[in-house]
């Protein structure tokens, strides 16, 4: 089988670049020929070939809606569509989304697409809800199969008439295994907090540093591993509230694994979500999470026995999870291990792999 993946952004690494460069290796290792799509020059395309993937970057791939520009992507998309000849496309992201399966349908090649949260959820901008909401109604008559990493998203879509319920399909994002880090736990007095996300929407880094500030306990640090356009704010704040000895800074970082295997609790605060990774990735480490309850956050978290889900905007209820998980290393001990059982028997990227690679065989027939 011949798989071309198609997905919007090169200059950033996130969930859905993390999920896709996984998903394209695993599938080109059980056998199939891939190839991926993107927009523009940036790190992913360094990242997809390093895992000896196929990189074909797309000029006119932007992620700002332009009549023009998206035009001109639906052509040249078109163009490598023909000359590539696969048996399916997998669509990944909205701007790569609505081309993508644009030009499946006038080709009459099987269509997947997979929503990494929606871009009408709740949290988004109430126009850009309104005109996604919109598009998505429409174009999901030209795909073969949607997937949504969570039941969240796929009720979400089903509420709002995008697409019958025996079109979309659940396949909770999966982690690959990693070689065991050693935990570092010792005596420290110290709970090590860590926060691995990018500075941009939906996450509320600026929420959680108010929170922390409002602990009547100074035994903790905070690490912040991500970059992005917020970050210079997050860090006027923390200067502003003279806490710049609490918390630390790291930037995009390639030794995520090993800062979590050393950190004592993840925490990711976030105004809307699809299933993020990095919450699976702590997970498998073995770390308790402290997390916004939304979008499929809590089909991951289990309330009270693998970390504390925290309503969005409920700032009090962030102080009061954390003051408790910063208070107590046997429950941190206690969630953590039962986090990490939860990952093996539900968030393995081998799981995931096996129920994608049917879902392509069922709409292609191949």
């Amino acid at each position: 089988m011949r798989v071309l993946y198609v997905i919007t952004r090169s200059d950033v690494i996130g969930g859905a670049s993390v999920h896709l460069l996984d998903l394209a290796n695993g599938v080109q290792e059980a056998g199939h020929e891939v190839a991926i799509v993107v927009g523009g020059h940036g790190i992913f395309i360094e990242k997809a070939r390093e895992r000896g993937l196929r990189c074909i970057s797309a000029i006119h791939l932007v992620r700002p809606l332009s009549v023009i520009n998206d035009f001109r992507f639906y052509l040249e998309f078109r163009r490598i569509v023909l000359e590539w000849k696969p048996n399916l496309i997998h669509a990944h992201s909205s701007k790569a989304g609505i081309v993508g399966r644009l030009v499946a349908k006038t080709l009459s090649i099987p269509c997947v697409f997979t929503a990494h949260g929606w871009a009408f959820t709740e949290g988004v901008a109430t126009s850009r809800r309104i005109l996604y909401r919109c598009i998505e109604r429409l174009v999901a008559n030209f795909t073969d199969k949607i997937i949504t990493v969570s039941d969240y998203d796929r009720s979400l879509a089903l509420r709002s008439g995008v697409g019958a319920a025996d079109l979309i399909v659940t396949i909770h994002n999966g982690m690959p295994s990693v070689t065991e880090e050693d935990s570092v736990t010792g005596s420290s007095k110290v709970t090590r907090l860590i926060m691995v996300a990018r500075f941009e929407a939906p996450k509320d880094h600026v929420f959680l540093v108010r929170a922390l500030a409002s602990l009547p306990r100074s035994d903790w640090a905070m690490d912040f591993v991500g970059d992005g356009p917020t970050m210079p704010e997050v860090k006027n704040l923390v200067s502003e509230l003279g806490l710049e000895d609490k918390f630390f800074f790291a930037g995009a970082c390639s030794d995520v694994s090993e800062r979590l295997s050393k950190s004592d609790v993840f925490c990711l605060i976030s105004n809307w979500e699809g299933l993020p990774l990095t919450v699976l990735e702590a997970m498998r480490t073995g770390l308790p999470v402290i997390a916004s309850r939304v979008g499929g956050v809590p089909e991951a978290v289990a309330q009270q026995e693998t970390g504390i889900l925290v309503d969005k905007h409920d700032h009090d209820g962030l102080v009061s999870a954390l003051s408790t998980l910063i208070g107590s290393r046997d429950l941190r001990s206690k969630m953590g291990v039962m986090g990490k059982s939860r990952f093996l028997s539900d968030f393995t990227f081998e799981l995931m792999l096996q129920r994608t690679i049917s879902v392509y065989s069922d709409v292609t027939k191949v």
